[in-house]
């Protein structure tokens, strides 16, 4: 039997699989009670106790290597590597006498900056998952894979000992880049998997590659070649607006920018399903059929049927599948360098204006401050618009400090050309509660002006509280709903509340970047 490495890291396996074809595995899945199958064929896994992302319990090992390059803190957390070692061992033992997946493939479409990883897990649907999400090597690129450039140990049903290691739970989410060695324990929630991988990439390709990484998605015109990508957190339509029927799909979430192209990290999606609709996101809902997994969904007990309205176990379900169940993708997934960059906000406050034109410093202000708004009544709490700033719209999953990032993105926009828009998918008119959202058939106009260049031929005036260029005219949006604060009845309230938000956005900026450079921190919103 062969190993694939597993002797090597003293795994004592009763059977070792490699790459299995999705049928296998999905039968495997059935066959060891990991999930269900729903009647249009996807893998259903009930995640348990974590149905997302744990960020308290994720470390990265400090060592001299790598401690100068880490932004430490809260989210970057620092572990000992006799810590990482330890849990690392006692995973290696739990595994024992027990059937082991594996799956050998690769981040990045860009051959010149592929990434070879290993994944080897516990769980067959989770071996499916990210046979899913990565790129699939081809029969012989896996004959001549080799060695990986990095493995992770993925064991869900290992639970670690907080007080025996000194972490907070029984999940461990670890990285240790000097040794290319990743352990996830105690989740089965697979997007840790995923976005341990995305956070590699994410420190290799700036580090050792000159890429700039992004958590973004990605298009392109099938005719010319034209790119864009597109920044935003949940809720702000990143995904809905990137999927057009018109352009071909790069990517949905993880891409890196070279000097030469942009490029998709994964060969697979991972998009949330609560409240999916086919007439909304169909190419999302027919991509759940035979070899997807989705996580966490509510299915009718006799006819399998997926109820995508019920959250009742979490708002946060999910499927995984690979990139060529969408119609329009775009594969191998590479395009040109980005003529427009979008970066899409949710402004439930409604006082930031539909569409602007940014700077380069402008935009290098927005992509580090990372800004959207929670909704009233969305958390218990909640019961006004509160923002949201997450740094580089991927704050969780970015270990180098904002300045490199933000630096790299100055110097492509610089280099390229390439026009910055930022567009609020969010409210006019007032506030969440007073307000109207914006329509999508306007937003939709917006982007189609900005990715064929209509709007760098139309007048701009300046924002001065918000530093931001606001048209006066788009091809098929009213002009009367371009300036946020002609849409407000009170102008006066409208005044108080854009001077909130903008005191938000300094004080956030001064307390998380007190050492980005002044040309950024003069071309963010000015408070009073």
């Amino acid at each position: 039997m062969k190993s694939y490495g597993l002797s090597k890291l003293g795994i004592k396996a009763s059977k070792v699989y490699r790459n299995l074809e999705p049928a296998v595995l999905v039968e495997k899945a059935l066959e060891r009670g990991e999930g269900e199958l729903t009647s249009t064929g996807a893998l259903n896994v009930l995640t348990g106790k974590y149905t997302g992302r744990s960020p308290k319990d994720k470390f990265i090992v400090d060592t001299k290597a790598v401690h100068d390059h880490i932004a430490w803190g809260s989210v970057n957390m620092p572990t000992k590597r006799k810590t990482f070692n330890a849990i690392k061992k006692e995973m290696i033992s739990y595994l024992e006498g027990k059937e082991v997946f594996i799956f050998d493939g690769f981040a990045g479409a860009d051959p010149k900056y592929t990434r070879k990883f290993r994944i080897i897990n516990e769980l067959a649907s989770q071996n499916l998952f990210i046979h899913d999400l990565l790129i699939r090597p081809t029969e012989e690129e896996l004959k001549d894979f080799g060695d990986a450039d990095f493995t992770l140990l993925v064991v869900p049903g290992y639970k670690c000992d907080p007080e025996k290691f000194g972490i907070h739970s029984e999940a461990a989410i670890m990285i240790d880049y000097e040794k290319h060695f990743a352990i996830i324990a105690g989740s089965q929630y697979a997007g840790e998997i995923k976005k341990t991988v995305f956070s590699i990439m994410n420190y290799v390709m700036p580090m050792e590659e000159n890429v700039l990484p992004m958590h973004c998605s990605a298009n392109m015109d099938p005719e010319t070649g034209d790119t864009a990508i597109f920044f935003g957190l949940s809720g702000t339509g990143k995904t809905t607006l990137s999927a057009d029927p018109n352009r071909k799909l790069i990517g949905d979430d993880e891409h890196g920018w070279s000097d030469d192209s942009v490029f998709n990290f994964e060969g697979g999606c991972y998009a949330k399903t609560i409240d999916l609709k086919e007439e909304s996101e169909p190419e999302i809902f027919h991509a759940i059929k035979f070899g997807a997994v989705s996580e966490n969904v509510i299915l009718d007990e006799n006819t399998r049927v997926a109820d995508y309205s019920d959250g009742s176990l979490t708002q946060n379900t999910r499927v995984g599948y690979p990139i060529d169940f969408i119609s329009n993708a775009q594969i191998p997934g590479i395009g040109g360098i980005p003529k427009v960059v979008i970066f899409l906000t949710a402004d439930a406050f409604g006082v930031l204006p539909p569409i602007s034109k940014l700077s380069k410093n402008a935009a290098m202000y927005q992509f580090v401050t990372g800004f959207t708004a929670k909704l009233a009544g969305t958390e218990r709490g909640v019961t006004e618009p509160q923002p949201t700033f997450s740094t580089l719209f991927g704050e969780p999953f970015m270990p180098c400090g904002a300045q490199k990032y933000a630096e790299m993105l100055g110097e492509r926009l610089d280099k390229y050309g390439t026009q910055v828009y930022l567009i609020n998918t969010g409210w006019s008119g007032g506030p969440y509660g007073t307000g109207h959202r914006m329509k999508l058939s306007y937003t939709r106009a917006m982007v189609t002006a900005a990715l064929n260049g209509e709007l760098t031929k139309v007048e701009y005036k300046h924002d001065d509280r918000f530093n931001l260029e606001i048209p006066l005219t788009c091809p098929d949006v009213p002009s009367e709903i371009l300036d946020p604060k002609e849409t407000w009845e009170d102008k006066d309230a409208y005044d108080k509340q854009a001077d909130k938000l903008a005191e938000m956005f300094v004080e956030n900026f001064a307390e998380k970047y007190p050492d980005m450079k002044e040309e950024i921190v003069a071309a963010g919103p000015k408070a009073k």
